[in-house]
């Protein structure tokens, strides 16, 4: 009879035992915050000894710090304090949007150490234009963590529209189409560093990377499975599913913005009409309100301060851009079972008039019956949590997996 399965690998050596040991025990302290030796042994099933041993090299090469004494709540003498280093290795974020580019650096813990960030209009500029800003400004983030002795070890570009591969396939909003965006932004960032050695670079959409930001560091709590929607002068989306990201077969799964609304609707940048973008995102949002749109940011802050004056007109806009959304997003909770929607981007702010509309639409149209107003499915997204952080927690996860392979040589870039 012959067999189907997938022959098995080659039997782990002890190299490799341990180094899986040392991730065990390292992402073990950084999820506690602090830790005891005993409290992680017991925490990862290993003996007390061989997380002694584990943890002094980590100590050695620099990823753990222990001081003082502290009680485990078990029986015994107190044991020092184990946390993750402040200093070392790090990851760089690089989120460039339509209208602005945000820079982030998190040490090992995910805390954000340095943010950059710069109000620019990115559209109808040359592709190469917009990244080569964007790495001047990762370039001077870099010099700030270096002060901090962070040294990052990659860097994560987050952008808008369908990236797979290394490239922007597409960006409607921003008028890109096969933008080897990856390529472009490490000769840029070289350029600005002479001297010094290449990070390596990925990309990856940047609702993506912001869901991935509220699943790390948002108050998700329990949830470990939710569509996430990012409200910028576009409309991004990305799921989470039993706490992975749910890219498709081919890596433009979420793309909500443009779920068609109404099919005589608007022209949509993306070539389709009556995209919800063209009812819920931002431009549509300050034109339905009257507030001029402005690249800095400060359209979205007027459209907040008029709404929360009661001005009936921009009261109106976001309740339209409510109704819509909730339209939308009853037919992706009906699809996908989510234990929640979370709402990031500017429709965060603009909650108190938002949410109701979209909620009303959820009730009616969610077929399970389990959604009901109030019950806190629907929520705002935390502001411990945006694509640029996601992304530089992102390149993290690789120091976490083998800290080995990350001990030697502190300055890469």
């Amino acid at each position: 009879m012959k067999s189907n399965l997938t022959p098995l690998g080659p039997k782990a050596d002890k190299d490799t035992v341990r180094r899986s040991n040392l991730s065990l025990v390292l992402r073990a302290v950084r999820d506690e915050g602090e830790a005891t030796r005993a409290g992680v042994a017991s925490r990862v099933g290993l003996t007390r000894a061989a997380v002694s041993s584990l943890v002094e090299q980590l100590i050695d090469i620099g990823f753990l710090t222990e001081s003082g004494k502290t009680f485990s709540g078990q029986a015994g003498r107190p044991g020092t304090a184990l946390k993750v280093a402040r200093t070392g290795p790090a990851g760089l974020g690089v989120e460039v949007n339509i209208d602005y580019v945000s820079v982030c650096v998190v040490d090992l813990a995910g805390t954000g150490r340095v943010r950059l960030t710069e109000h620019l209009d990115n559209r109808g500029a040359p592709p190469a234009e917009v990244l080569a800003r964007a790495a001047g400004i990762a370039a001077r983030t870099l010099e700030s963590a270096r002060e901090q002795e962070l040294f990052p070890v990659g860097v994560a570009l987050a952008l808008p529209g369908l990236v797979s591969g290394g490239a922007v396939r597409q960006a409607p909003n921003l008028g890109w189409n096969q933008v080897p965006a990856e390529e472009l932004f490490a000769a840029s960032l070289a350029a600005e560093q002479p001297g010094r050695g290449a990070l390596p670079v990925s990309s990856e959409n940047e609702a993506n990377l912001a869901a991935l930001a509220e699943l790390w560091f948002g108050g998700l709590d329990t949830v470990r499975s939710f569509l996430y929607l990012t409200g910028e002068i576009g409309v991004g989306g990305a799921l989470v599913i039993d706490g992975e990201l749910l890219r498709g077969a081919h890596g433009f799964a979420g793309e909500i913005g443009h779920v068609v609304v109404d099919a005589e609707g608007p022209q949509c940048r993306c070539g389709s009409r009556g995209c919800l973008e063209q009812y819920a995102g931002q431009a549509a949002l300050l034109r339905a309100a009257g507030v001029q749109e402005s690249g800095s940011g400060s359209g979205v802050a007027e459209l907040e301060r008029r709404a929360r004056a009661g001005d009936e007109r921009a009261v109106a806009a976001v309740a339209e851009a409510g109704r819509m959304l909730g339209r939308v997003l009853s037919g992706a909770v009906n699809l996908l079972d989510p234990d929640a929607v979370v709402l990031g981007g500017i429709y965060r702010n603009l909650m108190p008039w938002l949410s109701p509309p979209a909620d009303k639409e959820l009730t009616g149209r969610v077929v399970s019956g389990l959604w009901a107003p109030g019950s806190g499915r629907l929520r705002a997204s935390s502001v411990a949590g945006d694509a640029a952080r996601g992304a530089a927690a992102l390149v993290m996860t690789g120091v976490l997996a083998d800290p080995v392979a990350y001990a030697d040589g502190r300055e890469t870039g």
